[in-house]
């Protein structure tokens, strides 16, 4: 074993005349080759850990899901390619379902965000607001998620949303400050209008006038990208604690 081997010791003669047995290179060098792999592993391990890329989970609806397009044109694989543009090793996970409510949201949060999450972008009312629902339930349930990921140490972005004017003027106060509340009570990053720069623009949207298009996906992307560097940054400094 080049490198390892020690040379042979005699212990001399004994009483008796009896000369003890010389000590192999192997036996002397064992410990020592068994300590050198056992730091190899933990340097592999340690080093494939840093070298991971930091998991965000973009937990929503369906503007989140991708509503009507492709699943490469949805949000989280735009905002996965824009962050890794910028340099930042990201994955971004999908987990969007199509016409979920916040307290829908609530009911699935554990298996939607596994162990190993360093990160989640929530986006969730809207479906509260185009059925009416009092924002009070939305309030509450967007408040329990955001506790349950801080407790358990994801970094959180929050991502508002903002009432339809033919709401009424208490519905759309009363629900347009949910957001900014929850983000300021809990100390989590807030963008504060998900569908900022696409909203009533029929170029950047679906037919249905709800949906964005991929071009509009890309608008969300472009505006929400700063503070999703901010998340990462936040997301990263939190692991290495």
């Amino acid at each position: 074993m080049p490198g390892f081997a020690v040379r042979p010791v005699l212990r001399g003669v004994g009483q008796g005349g009896k000369r003890d047995l010389p000590v192999a290179p192997w036996d002397l060098s064992f410990k020592a080759v068994t300590g050198l792999i056992a730091a190899f592993l933990v340097f592999t391990f340690a080093s494939g850990a840093a070298a991971a890329p930091l998991r965000i989970v973009a937990f929503g609806d369906s503007l989140t899901a991708g509503y009507g397009i492709p699943r490469t044109a949805a949000f989280p694989a735009r905002l996965e390619a824009a962050l890794r543009a910028k340099g930042l090793d990201v994955k971004v996970e999908n987990a969007g379902v199509s016409g979920e409510t916040a307290s829908q949201g609530l009911a699935r949060l554990d298996w939607s965000v596994p162990q190993g999450t360093d990160a989640v972008i929530v986006e969730l009312g809207a479906n509260d607001m185009l059925r009416g629902l009092d924002p009070a339930v939305t309030r509450k349930a967007l408040t329990e998620i955001v506790q349950r990921l801080r407790k358990r140490g994801i970094t959180v972005l929050l991502a508002g949303m903002k009432a339809a004017p033919n709401m009424g003027r208490p519905y759309r106060e009363a629900f347009d400050r949910i957001f900014p509340d929850i983000a300021e009570a809990e100390g989590v990053l807030l963008y504060p209008f998900f569908l900022e720069g696409i909203a009533g623009d029929r170029a950047l949207n679906l037919p249905d006038g709800l949906h964005p298009t991929p071009e509009g996906v890309d608008r969300i992307v472009a505006g929400i990208l700063p503070t999703a560097e901010q998340l990462v940054v936040r997301a990263r400094e939190t692991a290495a604690r």
